[in-house]
């Protein structure tokens, strides 16, 4: 099965995860948008891959007010845009065993790059991906932290909980229309990136090679995205969610119905 979606926005593709996811789309004839901070990163890509096959878009997330005019001009710039990838994360220790060692605008900025900014991302893309003809998407990287925390990074692993969570909820909402949007979800294992390198975590010696390899990442990624799955965990995540997940996303749903049906009493 081929991938389904023809001209995609990639939100946080200057490096890792999204460039490299970037790159195979184009190698496999889906046009892309390309869009971060790094606009010297966002040229070097379209320039490798030609302006035929790449836009670009510089932007920082973190400008939350500045969110809706972004998808405006993506939207106006690129109005057959069919899905939109929010792939934007940092990770930072946090120890608040020693709290005086915790900066909590450090703090913040991991929430808002991780979770608070792609909810805004969401909301503001939803009304155009609803009218579209055909199907479209929007798809979100999260962590197999977001299902397991880890110790040294609680607010990381708190930020992809809070997001997963979101998009659970979200699949749901948009699941009977308008329109036909997926929701899909990738769940990382750590994987060789610049996520872990010494510039923003200097504690740690060659963080880089820490994890799964990038290209082998993005081909189990690519694999699964091919065949239209819209969860995809790969690599350690994938045993974490077999193991713990899929039951805990069956009672999300018994939940849901058992809501819905309570719900449909008392809303009017």
């Amino acid at each position: 099965m081929p991938f389904a979606y023809k001209n995609v926005l990639i939100i946080g593709a200057t490096s890792g995860i999204g460039e490299a996811l970037a790159t195979k789309l184009v190698e496999n004839g889906t046009r892309v948008i390309v869009s971060g901070r790094r606009k010297d990163n966002l040229d070097a890509f379209a320039q490798r891959h030609g302006a035929d096959k790449v836009k670009t878009k510089v932007f920082d997330i973190m400008q939350l007010d500045q969110i809706p005019q972004f998808a405006l001009e993506i939207i106006a710039e690129n109005p057959d845009l069919d899905c939109v990838f929010v792939n934007s994360g940092i990770q930072r220790p946090l120890d608040f065993s020693k709290p005086e060692s915790v900066d909590l605008d450090i703090f913040d900025q991991e929430l808002i790059t991780n979770y608070t900014s792609a909810v805004r991302i969401a909301k503001a893309f939803i009304p155009h991906l609803q009218k579209q003809t055909t199907q479209t998407a929007l798809a979100f990287t999260t962590s197999q932290m977001a299902l397991v925390p880890m110790m040294r990074c609680p607010n990381y692993g708190a930020s992809k909980a809070a997001l997963h969570h979101f998009v659970l909820a979200l699949r749901t909402q948009l699941q009977d229309g308008p329109g036909n949007v997926k929701v899909l979800e990738i769940y990382p294992p750590a994987v060789q990136t610049e996520l872990h390198d010494a510039k923003h975590q200097p504690d740690l010696k060659d963080g880089h090679l820490i994890g799964m390899p990038l290209q082998e990442f993005i081909d189990e990624v690519w694999a699964g995205l091919s065949e239209g799955e819209d969860q995809i965990a790969v690599g350690s995540a994938k045993d974490i969610f077999k193991q713990f997940e899929v039951k805990r996303q069956e009672i999300y749903q018994q939940m849901t119905e058992m809501l819905s049906g309570l719900l449909k009493q008392f809303l009017r």
